[in-house]
């Protein structure tokens, strides 16, 4: 089922960890072993999560890295979805052998 209008990763770390706990995206960066600009830029949605991120989040924050991905893939699927014409694409019927 998709969801509409999916929550970036970065905005869910945001309002989910930071605010609630009064951590820093500072503090969060060193507790995962990342720059501070690569964390701000997960954290402001011009990044995504990638696989190496998705760990690094799985062991700091608790999810599992498969729920960090999904959660990436939801958010990008949608984007897509809004920007992508799909109009001049035509399905293939494939014959049953």
């Amino acid at each position: 089922m998709a969801m509409h209008n999916p929550p970036h990763p970065g905005a869910f770390i945001r309002e989910v960890y930071l605010e609630p706990f009064g951590l820093s995206a500072r503090q969060l960066a060193e507790k995962l072993g990342v720059s501070s600009s690569t964390l701000s830029r997960v954290i402001k949605g011009t990044s995504g999560v990638s696989p190496e991120m998705a760990l690094r989040l799985s062991k700091a924050l608790g999810r599992s890295p498969e729920s960090w991905l999904a959660m990436q893939d939801q958010y990008d699927l949608w984007v897509a979805r809004q920007e992508v014409d799909l109009a001049a694409v035509e399905p293939i019927a494939f014959d049953a052998a």
